[in-house]
């Protein structure tokens, strides 16, 4: 399950990017909100770093990146 997720500051934003990169995949919004696996949020509370669980990813969120047509990228 990918669920939503935001960050209280930059600060906690860079170090959650950098430990997400290294093991798992996900999304950025541009609302600045972050898409990750729900096995992610140990990970991230472990490392201590600070964030909000703003719940279950929808279908939009984790599609929208699909519906954009290559050729206008």
């Amino acid at each position: 399950m990918m669920v939503t997720i935001t960050f209280p500051d930059h600060e906690n934003e860079k170090r959650a990017i950098g430990i997400l990169l290294r093991g798992f995949s996900g999304r950025i919004l541009k609302s600045g909100e972050h898409i990750v696996p729900e096995r992610a949020l140990g990970v991230l509370a472990a490392k201590g770093v600070l964030f909000t669980v703003k719940g279950q990813s929808t279908y939009d969120q984790l599609t929208s990146v699909r519906a954009i047509d290559p050729d206008t990228v």
